[in-house]
């Protein structure tokens, strides 16, 4: 993530932040998500924000992992939540196919291209074989500052163009949809779910 500005704008509005996407309904994309794993596995919420996925997903019967590089928003959403949110930058990961999932909704977006392979090569070693992999990104092919954070953007042949070099992943589910938050319906994403192939 850039460090700079885009962790310094989370931190400053972390309040205003969690109480605009906590009560957000996004659940459509999360029983999608959830449909390819069974109950009782572990998810790793990569980027938990105000920590409304990891609510989410400790209700329906999953066993959750949650971090966040803003050390404000950790602080929040474990109290939004009730377990204890890891305050952990993105490129910080290290596990080896520890999680049956990782969501990383609307938050891998902020790392640029250039540094967001490195993490994405670090989420698919630490998925179990036959893992699968949330995230989602902002429609269009612009990478750079919107204001004060910085994001990424993909449609789906430039994300399909992106993840060649990873043979262990593909893409099994791809849709695009609006924002859900009131006032920002014209904004577009793109959600992607992708598979780790068991490959020997």
């Amino acid at each position: 993530m850039k460090i700079d500005s885009t962790l310094e704008f989370y931190n400053k509005n972390a309040k205003e932040f969690s109480a605009d996407t906590l009560n957000v309904d996004f659940s459509k994309i999360q029983d999608k998500f959830l449909s390819y794993l069974s109950p009782g596995d572990l998810i790793l919420d990569f980027g938990c924000g105000s920590g409304r996925d990891t609510l989410y997903f400790l209700s329906k019967g999953m066993n959750v992992e949650a971090i966040d590089g803003s050390e404000v928003l950790c602080e929040i959403a474990s109290k939004n939540i009730g377990i204890p949110v890891k305050h952990m930058l993105f490129q910080e990961l290290s596990e080896k196919e520890k999680y049956d999932g990782i969501w990383a909704c609307a938050s891998i977006l902020h790392l640029p291209k250039n540094e967001l392979k490195a993490v994405l090569g670090k989420m698919i070693l630490s998925l179990r074989p036959e893992g699968y992999i949330y995230t989602s990104f902002k429609y269009g092919e612009t990478e750079g500052y919107r204001g004060k954070r910085y994001f990424s953007s993909f449609t789906e042949n430039s994300f399909k163009e992106f993840i060649t070099d990873f043979s262990t992943v593909i893409v099994i589910d791809q849709k695009v949809t609006c924002d859900v938050r009131p006032g920002r319906e014209n904004e577009k994403w793109l959600n992607l779910i992708m598979k780790k192939l068991d490959i020997v």
